[in-house]
């Protein structure tokens, strides 16, 4: 009988571990990705991506409630608008092309300047921007009025104690919601991911030739890796003649080396994602190529791998089609809400 109070002990003690450690939800990724890397302060929750889904397309974060996060990524256009540059709250333009959160999870940095180191800095940007979001120029007032505007929706509220432990709406807990649902939107086991694990009929005889025109073309110097961005910023030349060119990169370091540098983008389902580009000054792949061919516009900052590549018309059309071969899954099923919290 003196073992029964030990036992119960022992039981207590497991029921105790386990509940201060249980169990961690997994995302499942397409073929050819790794592992989402999850921060430590804010882990995959499948309630806290659909929390951050619904905040995604609730256009009620805008001062006006007109622009929504997937008013500019939207899902039909492989989460961009596919217009040259955005357009935001009271037809304000934007300056440069809003580039896809597809595989936005495997980024080191975010915008085109590299301005956000993190999914949730990155989040918190348009909803303060003037020319995106809310018409407050100071940015700790906007965050502030969408934080009391999410928080005075009741059913948020609900659904913030249930994700978070709390009611309180913050704009921090805001942004670790939606970069949360931006990290399940990806995109893998294209043809090329099924043909490099060993299916040798997922690609065609001329997206295999394009794979290596890619290779020798020195594509792959900057579109490397298993997400075909190695996240350096580059000066490639575009926009470098025009009269007063995008600084780039240089607006966030002042470093001189970084005129005209922006952030070398993602190419998958770079077939969806057009036009092309930071000022999406191209509209077509067959562009892209026949720019990158003719050695770019020549600027003091160009990097010296953009030079003239001297392609036929065929290795031209087989680097499109291997290009094409990059489109993928993980991210066609999702939908806007049908409806939003009350």
């Amino acid at each position: 009988m003196k073992m029964l109070p030990l036992i119960l002990c022992l039981f207590l003690s497991t029921a105790a571990l386990l509940q201060a450690h249980p169990e961690k939800e997994e995302l499942v990724v397409p073929l050819g990705l790794p592992p989402v890397p999850w921060p430590a302060d804010n882990p995959y929750s499948k309630k806290k991506a659909e929390l951050g889904r619904l905040l995604y397309f609730d256009k009620r974060l805008s001062s006006d409630g007109t622009i929504s996060c997937g008013t500019c990524h939207s899902i039909p256009h492989a989460f961009t608008d596919r217009r040259p540059v955005s357009t935001g709250i009271h037809g304000h333009q934007g300056s440069r092309h809003s580039p896809t959160v597809i595989n936005s999870a495997y980024l080191k940095s975010y915008f085109w300047d590299g301005r956000a180191d993190t999914l949730e800095e990155q989040c918190k940007g348009p909803i303060a921007n003037p020319a995106e979001m809310t018409a407050i120029g100071d940015a700790d007032k906007a965050h502030e009025e969408c934080h009391m505007r999410v928080k005075s929706i009741k059913g948020y509220r609900a659904l913030f104690e249930e994700v978070f432990g709390n009611d309180e709406c913050s704009m921090n807990d805001i942004s670790k919601a939606i970069a949360t649902f931006e990290r399940t939107v990806l995109s893998g086991n294209s043809p090329y991911d099924r043909y490099m694990a060993g299916d040798k009929t997922a690609m065609n005889a001329e997206q295999i030739e394009g794979h290596q025109v890619f290779l020798k073309s020195s594509c792959a110097n900057c579109h490397s890796g298993f997400n075909f961005t190695d996240g350096r910023f580059l000066n490639i030349g575009v926009g470098m003649d025009k009269p007063h060119p995008d600084p780039g990169r240089y607006g966030i370091t002042q470093h001189p080396s970084q005129i005209g540098a922006f952030k070398v983008p993602t190419l998958r389902d770079v077939e969806n994602t057009y036009p092309y580009m930071h000022d999406g000054s191209l509209q077509t792949l067959e562009e892209v190529v026949d720019y990158y061919d003719k050695g770019g516009i020549p600027n003091p900052h160009l990097i010296p791998v953009i030079r003239p590549l001297h392609l036929t018309a065929k290795e031209k059309k087989a680097l499109v089609s291997f290009m094409k071969a990059l489109s993928g899954e993980g991210w066609q099923h999702f939908k806007e809400p049908e409806q939003f919290p009350q």
